[in-house]
């Protein structure tokens, strides 16, 4: 009886220790646990983004209608890229107001931000009123902004009749179109400063202390610290605000249709009409995988610099370290 026993005993812990032997790791079942919860993402992103892209370039390789016509061409959408003036015209168009848009954009959000990082009164209300422009509408947002342009009865030429100043015709004047555009996106800075307001809050105290304590003035506060403090900040800024400003295309289709002279046409809205309007949907296949690679070239540009002008906390105080130990050797 207890031989028997002890020989059940026996195998039943050999078949505990096996069984433990088996279990997963705690790491394994934390990665098999994130992996779980990021499947409906993953799915989602492999279905609609990664199908759409295999979907248009392949395509990008014919020309077609989507409903009749499907002829295999090769890369020939992509030779006439090289020779469409048009398209040209619209790479232009787009280039200019980002290379505007963006620096211009960036510096408006950072003074917002700085301004309403001050301990002022209604502080919140402030902060809430320029933040709100950048969740209205786009289309809401160039219907006000195609009342305050208009040369007769407008806002902004009424106001410039006040001063004794001619106001220029805006979005319906060559010279003045696109500038337009851009002065309208400046007002929609508000998510920019939102960012810029959090990274500001995020600086250690600490550091404007000591800084002080060494005798440094509000200048030299913003450039040695408030700035590298920033840059990685202003490295997410950047990336976004070049995305999202090659992709203009509201402003342009609601306000003047790419008008006048095609003034304000932008890649995508060029795009558009290629697609949903001429129905060659194999040239704007190519076309948009064309913005693809535009993107993607600037944004590793931009990554590729960041080594050199990107600075983080460690960084920052090592550096305010060097710059006093070498004063004081001087």
């Amino acid at each position: 009886m207890s031989a028997t026993s002890a020989d059940t005993g026996g195998v039943w812990r050999r078949l505990v220790r096996r069984g433990r032997s088996r279990r997963l790791s705690f790491t394994a079942r934390e990665a098999i646990a994130g992996y779980l919860f990021i499947s409906p993402w993953l799915v989602g992103f492999l279905v609609l983004v990664g199908g759409s892209m295999a979907i248009s370039l392949g395509v990008s390789l014919m020309r077609t209608d989507l409903l009749t016509d499907f002829t295999f061409v090769g890369v020939d959408n992509f030779v006439r890229l090289a020779g469409d003036k048009l398209l040209q015209k619209a790479l232009a168009n787009t280039a200019y107001y980002s290379f505007t848009m963006v620096p211009l954009g960036t510096i408006l959000a950072l003074i917002i931000a700085m301004l309403l990082n001050q301990n002022l009164k209604f502080q919140g209300v402030f902060r809430s009123l320029y933040y709100v422009p950048s969740i209205v509408s786009g289309i809401a947002v160039s219907m006000l902004w195609l009342w305050l342009y208009n040369p007769r009865v407008g806002l902004l030429n009424s106001l410039l009749a006040q001063i004794g100043i001619q106001g220029p015709k805006w979005i319906y004047s060559d010279v003045w179109a696109m500038p337009s555009i851009i002065i309208m996106g400046l007002w929609t800075t508000g998510g920019s400063m939102l960012i810029f307001l959090s990274g500001l809050q995020s600086i250690p105290t600490a550091l404007y202390e000591s800084a002080e304590i060494d005798g440094a003035n509000a200048w030299h506060r913003f450039w040695h610290i408030t700035i590298p403090m920033l840059t990685p900040t202003i490295l997410f800024s950047l990336i976004m605000r070049m995305i999202g400003s090659w992709q203009v295309f509201t402003q342009a289709y609601v306000m003047t249709e790419g008008g006048p002279n095609n003034a304000t046409l932008t890649i995508v809205l060029y795009l558009y009409r290629k697609a949903f309007q001429q129905f060659h949907f194999g040239y704007a296949a190519a076309m948009a995988w064309l913005l693809f690679g535009i993107v993607l070239v600037l944004t590793l540009l931009i990554f590729k610099s960041s080594p050199l002008w990107v600075f983080y906390e460690s960084e920052v105080a090592s550096m305010r370290s060097r710059k006093r130990v070498s004063k004081r050797g001087a």
